[in-house]
């Protein structure tokens, strides 16, 4: 990995900073397009770009140090003319090959000049960095109104098992439709440094996710002389932020899959077997046989199972018999799913995922009419009142998908809620490669404004490098549970040759922990909070916990005991619990 000095370093030198004639430093046209410089000088209307920490002098700062310095315009930008294809746009050569596994941020801003076009039209800018002439390694994509500037933000990594640093390594910028000016102003390449984010986001834990306990032994029954100076134990039982996974009537069959389960996860989901191609894969069908072994397994060891899902909104996802239906025969095998399956679980599943993926596939809507997905929402509230209901979608948190912008599913969740869909949650699926935290929470940032719970329903970092792995996925969760509107996360499989992505198991076949599994196994103790210590003269306890269930065990030095437990729940002031003795 690169170290402090050479990631400061690569923040200056990654772009070739040669001064050509007519001041294009280093961009050249990729495709058929015309290049040319021009300068913005209302640039007080364009967003800061957010930082992360940063290194300077050799000390780390943190996040909200280096927000302050977050970068501002230059004004300066390079515009793309005369385009004849969404692929032609502007390149530019990385002066020093990107390292081997070493994660690297493209960041900047840009714009479109759509002559002619709508106002609020909207066009997608996708930077895609290639090595070794067309060997794509990452990128990012934002969705910009034409005269309105937008942070670009992408992550690229040189995932090479032999290491092998490539030759060259370019930038390229493109996307909107052909005839449409693309402008790209101050696009830095930086390798990003992850102590000082990782440092910010134990800081940003401990403010979101513990409080201040103050424990007081009840003056009216207690003698202080007697209990000064006892032994006091506060051990946590639960944590309030619920960390899950998917399950599969495959996995039940290795006792290993079932060990791991148990100890590391506090809810469970379904992969598949609750979903309409499995419960009715032939008209009229119907079975529940699997999901019921699987939620019975889960009730039995007390751990809450969601609901995945309803529908599935991408037409590749349904099952023959229900693409070859129409009108009213599909309302009704569509009403018959829905009211079968929600009041034959009614009370059971605390969320439900209604209509998967609707960013992505339109099936139902289609066919059915633009009410059809509020519909679904409704109809499920009431029948069963009780479950939270979500939406659920991928590549939200990714920053490189413009069908799926944070932008574009809070708009999806505003067309609902005002057709009457009592949405209840926000699902981001979180099937991530080469993550990068800025970008997610940015988007969890985004999303957030909506005030709904956000959960990470199907989590999987995939890379053969099981170092690489530990660090993606230990990223991605400290960003998760960092962040206060994140109430939970489940994976999507944890164990080798039973989970949907390959590269991504915690524990292979046999139940051996790989990095990955060993990272989790130690976060999942970071956040479980024990103190020990004793009273003092005043007759109180203090101590700084995670939000969750507590026993608290007091001993005098008499030996005399008493436990109790207690809930601590968030809050900015400090919980003040009595205990008798």
């Amino acid at each position: 990995m690169a170290s402090f000095a050479e990631e400061t370093h690569l923040v200056m030198s990654l772009f070739e900073n040669r001064e050509s004639e007519d001041g294009l430093t280093g961009w050249a046209p990729s495709g058929s397009c015309k290049l040319a410089v021009h300068e913005d000088v209302a640039t007080d209307s364009v967003p800061l770009l957010s930082a992360t920490a940063v290194v300077d002098d050799g000390e780390e700062k943190d996040a909200g140090e280096a927000a302050e310095r977050a970068r501002k315009p230059s004004g300066k930008y390079v515009l793309a003319s005369n385009r004849t294809d969404e692929k032609d746009g502007l390149s530019r050569t990385i002066a020093r090959a990107p390292k081997p596994k070493v994660t690297y941020r493209v960041s900047g801003w840009v714009g479109v000049v759509a002559g002619g076009a709508e106002e609020g039209s909207e066009h997608a800018v996708h930077v895609k960095v290639e090595v070794d002439e067309g060997r794509p390694v990452g990128g990012g994509v934002v969705v910009v109104e034409p005269g309105k500037w937008g942070e670009i933000k992408g992550s690229f990594r040189v995932d090479d098992d032999d290491d092998e640093q490539p030759r060259i390594a370019k930038v390229y910028v493109h996307g909107p439709a052909a005839g449409v000016d693309l402008k790209v102003m101050d696009l830095r390449v930086s390798a990003v440094n992850k102590i000082p984010r990782l440092r910010h986001l134990r800081k940003q834990a401990d403010k979101v996710r513990k409080r201040d306990v103050i424990l007081k032994l009840n003056r009216k029954t207690a003698d202080l002389d007697s209990i000064t100076g006892a032994e006091i134990r506060v051990v946590q039982v639960e944590n309030s932020f619920p960390i899950g996974s998917c399950i599969t009537k495959a996995g039940l069959k290795n006792p290993a899959y079932v060990d791991f389960f148990t100890k590391h996860f506090d809810w469970a989901v379904l992969e598949n077997e609750l979903k309409w191609y499995h419960t009715e894969p032939a008209q009229g069908q119907v079975s529940y046989t699997d999901a019921d072994e699987l939620i019975s397994f889960c009730d039995k060891r007390n751990k809450p199972v969601r609901g995945h899902c309803i529908f599935w909104a991408v037409e590749d996802s349904v099952q023959q018999w229900v693409r070859a239906q129409h009108g009213d025969q599909l309302r009704a095998a569509v009403q018959a799913r829905l009211r079968n399956l929600v009041t034959r679980y009614a009370g059971k599943f605390p969320h439900y995922e209604v209509n998967n993926e609707m960013l992505h596939g339109s099936f139902f809507k289609d066919r059915l009419g633009d009410d059809i997905n509020a519909w679904m929402f409704r109809e499920t509230a009431r029948i069963d009142p009780a479950p939270a209901l979500f939406v659920n979608d991928y590549n939200v948190e990714s920053g490189n998908d413009p069908n799926a912008t944070p932008e574009k599913y809070l708009a999806l969740i505003t067309d609902l809620q005002k057709r009457g869909a009592p949405v209840g949650g926000i699902g981001l699926q979180g099937h991530v490669t080469r993550p990068d935290g800025e970008t997610i929470s940015t988007a969890l940032d985004k999303l957030a404004m909506a005030g709904l719970p956000i959960w990470i329903t199907e989590l999987d970092v995939s890379n053969a490098d099981e170092n690489v792995r530990a660090d993606d996925l230990e990223l991605v969760l400290r960003e998760a549970y960092a962040h206060p509107a994140v109430e939970g996360v489940m994976l999507w499989g944890f164990m080798q040759g039973i989970m949907w992505r390959s590269h991504a198991h915690l524990v292979d076949a046999k139940g051996n922990y790989t990095k990955a599994g060993t990272m989790f196994a130690d976060l999942r103790q970071e956040w479980m909070s024990h103190a020990m210590g004793k009273v003092d003269s005043n007759g109180q306890f203090k101590c700084r916990v995670y939000h969750g269930k507590y026993q608290v065990t007091l001993k005098t030095a008499s030996g005399k005991t008493k436990k109790q437990t207690f809930d601590v729940k968030k809050g900015d002031a400090p919980l003040e619990l009595s205990m008798d003795f």
